[in-house]
């Protein structure tokens, strides 16, 4: 007869403890998880640095290999780890940082050490038509007033990591140079030049959700991981709106940054630590 895994409560236990029971198995991965955080924290290790398997770690937590593999597929949802099979497990790159509130380009938006010439814009769709009631009264416009839709996928090292779609009234753009935008140009620096419409200011809201059968297909991801959706409107100087945006990201990815333009900068965007208390008395 085989003996129940640690993790695995009894038929007697199960049937008495009942809910208990669940809590106990869930305490046992989240306790590996917290005990990877830690190491990568106060080991000070970085990007690409090899963490223990998946049995030193079982040995280490003092728990079973399924809440070892438990925790360590929520790590790696979380994008705090990567794992190689055959290799190992690794400290995951640091995510980019982006600042949707400062004005301009998408790629003027992500800050750090990524460059513009890292990423690669290609054009997916430049179509016309009529725009949805959202769009309508997000832009201002009348029934049956045709507008730009244009979608574009942003790549890093090959990878998808943004997808966009810009939604713009023929009114006030009646030409866009598709050749330009094939070929990666900025959008904004385009109606900045040839139309006089400055991105003055924004506004927009966040959504962590799934991705829809569009996005998973140019982003690459699968309908059960998460996606920060940003959808805004552009507005010019003369507090015209221009462009009715959508924009997805990979959720672990990107970190968002935003900060009030009158309050003086008092932290930095960083994914690397934890934001805790430690109770006095604590060894």
């Amino acid at each position: 007869m085989t003996a129940p895994d640690r993790d695995e409560p009894t038929t007697a236990n199960a049937q008495a403890g009942g809910a208990g029971a669940g809590k106990g198995r869930a305490l046992r991965y989240q306790h590996v998880y917290d005990l990877v955080v830690a190491m990568i924290e106060e080991r000070g290790l970085g990007e690409g640095d090899k963490l223990p398997s998946t049995a030193e770690l079982a040995k280490l937590a003092d728990v079973s290999v399924i809440s070892v593999r438990r925790a360590l597929d929520e790590l790696s949802h979380a994008g705090i780890i990567v794992r190689h099979q055959g290799v190992g497990t690794f400290v995951a790159p640091r995510r980019m940082v982006s600042q949707p509130a400062r004005s301009g380009a998408l790629l003027d938006t992500i800050t750090g050490e990524y460059e513009h010439e890292a990423f690669r814009t290609e054009l997916l769709a430049l179509t016309v038509g009529l725009p949805s009631r959202n769009h309508v009264d997000a832009l201002g416009l009348d029934e049956g007033q045709p507008v730009w839709e244009i979608s574009r996928v942003r790549r890093l090292g090959g990878e998808s990591k943004v997808v966009e779609k810009a939604t713009i009234p023929l009114s006030l753009v009646p030409a866009l140079d598709q050749e330009r935008l094939e070929a990666g140009d900025s959008l904004y620096g385009f109606l900045e030049e040839k139309y006089g419409l400055t991105d003055a200011f924004v506004e927009q809201f966040f959504q962590v959700d799934q991705p829809s059968r569009w996005e998973q297909e140019h982003l690459g991801v699968t309908e059960q991981e998460a996606v920060v959706r940003v959808r805004g409107v552009s507005f010019s100087a003369d507090e015209v709106p221009y462009d009715s945006y959508q924009q997805t990201y990979r959720a672990k990815d990107f970190l968002f940054y935003v900060s009030g333009s009158q309050a003086p900068r008092l932290i930095e965007p960083s994914d690397s630590g934890r934001w805790s208390v430690k109770a006095l008395g604590t060894p």
